[in-house]
């Protein structure tokens, strides 16, 4: 009986292949095809390895090669230089005609500056030698050529000594650090303590200060418009304008037209809403050109501790800082830290009046069981009065001393204080504490 046509047996009609002879039409397992990858794997990464030994063995050899050859070459140089000599001189003494003696000078005379040459034990490295330049001319030609390296080495050393002389080198600004005091002894001799002062860094690195060319464009932008600089300065800022440059010259000028098409306003509070219509971007800029108006311009362009002088100048003289005696001394006898008296200066300009009850003088030496207080070596502050308001009796949501730890917490990172001390914990550096219920606790 004839074998019957079945369409799905042939390829051509969609069907699967016939196997291939010696193979079986079943498909692999998934073991075999994982045992089948991890064997290729591991011949693969093995050929790796040790293609990667092999080529850490041959590595020194091939440099002591390359340092063989170069050897090589130079003594074959020095040796083939009087040799060429010799072998154009061994003519003129075959020949017995007058013309050749006359030949016969000129390669013994150029024979002498080469023995004197290859006699002298300094040569330059810098040249190749001559094999390896491709140069296979007589010996006559080989000596003037190896006269002439010492003269084109001095010439490139002296092109290099000029050319370092022209070299602009770049100046980098290094933070000043203010010089520190002698240590001091404290106490009883038997138990005595010795306080090591350590010296700071100035709070304003060189790369968060301002350049004196936008200082200065700024202040003459501002004034021809009528403005306050530090205004203009507050809103950039608080745009996120930073470094030494925030805006260009048509920036400011735009900036000026702009406030001063507003008109008259109460306060940098208010021209900053009538700019911006946000009442929170308002309250940072506004504190942003407060701390900048207190620290000036000098501070911003030179850093705080080239200000620190004119800034305690204006607290001790101004009328309006309520300062007890002794700190008045420690701010005298530079005790106190710089950070410290911008805060206090920012605090004036944001209430007009601000009370210091404790810097360093006065101050107990722990501020808990074995913590040295933050007041002991000039880094903290307490206010007890800002804004002819007493602190004690007025830590009320809303009140004077909420309104204080905001404007604090509106400072710029660098002079960001680390414990803000209230009843008050209003996030970030402020938290309460119960004995601080009639002053705020500013430290670093």
């Amino acid at each position: 009986m004839p074998r019957r046509f079945i369409r799905r047996d042939n390829w051509e009609f969609g069907g699967h292949t016939a196997p291939e002879e010696g193979t079986s039409g079943e498909p692999k397992s998934r073991k075999r095809r994982l045992a089948t990858s991890l064997v290729f794997t591991t011949i693969f990464f093995a050929g790796a390895s040790l293609a990667a030994v092999a080529g850490n063995q041959f590595s020194p050899l091939t440099a002591e090669d390359s340092q063989q050859l170069a050897g090589d070459t130079t003594t074959t140089d020095a040796a083939s230089t009087p040799a060429a000599v010799d072998a154009s001189a061994a003519p003129v003494d075959a020949g017995a005609g007058p013309a050749d003696a006359a030949t016969a000078a000129a390669p013994d005379a150029t024979a002498t500056p080469a023995d004197a040459t290859s006699s002298e034990p300094a040569v330059d490295d810098t040249t190749p030698p001559a094999s390896l330049r491709g140069s296979s001319t007589a010996g006559t030609a080989a000596a003037p050529a190896v006269t002439s390296e010492p003269k084109q080495s001095s010439k490139r050393s002296a092109k290099a000594a000029n050319g370092w002389k022209a070299t602009k080198l770049r100046t980098i600004l290094v933070p000043k650090l203010k010089p520190a005091p002698a240590p001091e002894i404290e106490g009883p001799p038997s138990a005595a303590t010795i306080w090591l002062n350590s010296q700071l860094p100035d709070p304003t690195p060189p790369a968060l200060r301002l350049s004196p060319k936008f200082a200065s464009n700024l202040r003459a932008t501002a004034k021809a418009a009528g403005l306050d600089w530090a205004t203009m300065l507050g809103i950039l800022r608080a745009r996120g304008a930073t470094g030494h440059t925030p805006a260009d010259r048509t920036t400011l000028r735009k900036l000026s037209v702009r406030l001063a098409s507003y008109g008259p306003a109460k306060g940098d509070w208010a021209r900053i809403v009538s700019y911006s219509g946000d009442t929170s971007f308002a309250d940072r800029a506004a504190a942003l050109a407060r701390y900048d108006r207190a620290v000036g311009l000098k501070g911003l362009v030179k850093g705080l501790e080239a200000a620190k002088k004119s800034i305690a100048t204006r607290l001790l003289s101004d009328p309006n800082v309520s300062i007890y005696e002794g700190g008045r001394n420690d701010i005298v006898q530079n005790k106190v830290d710089v950070r410290v008296l911008a805060v206090i200066a920012y605090l004036r300009e944001s209430f007009g009046q601000v009370t210091v009850t404790s810097l360093v003088s006065g101050h107990r030496l722990y501020a808990r069981p074995g913590m040295i207080s933050a007041h002991i070596p000039g880094h903290a502050v307490d206010i007890a009065g800002l804004g002819d308001i007493a602190i004690q009796g007025h830590q009320e949501p809303g009140g004077i001393t909420e309104r204080a730890v905001r404007e604090i917490l509106f400072l710029p990172t660098e002079v960001m204080p680390r414990q803000v001390i209230s009843l008050l914990g209003m996030g970030g550096p402020s938290f309460p504490m119960a004995d601080h219920y009639n002053h705020i606790h500013i430290g670093f």
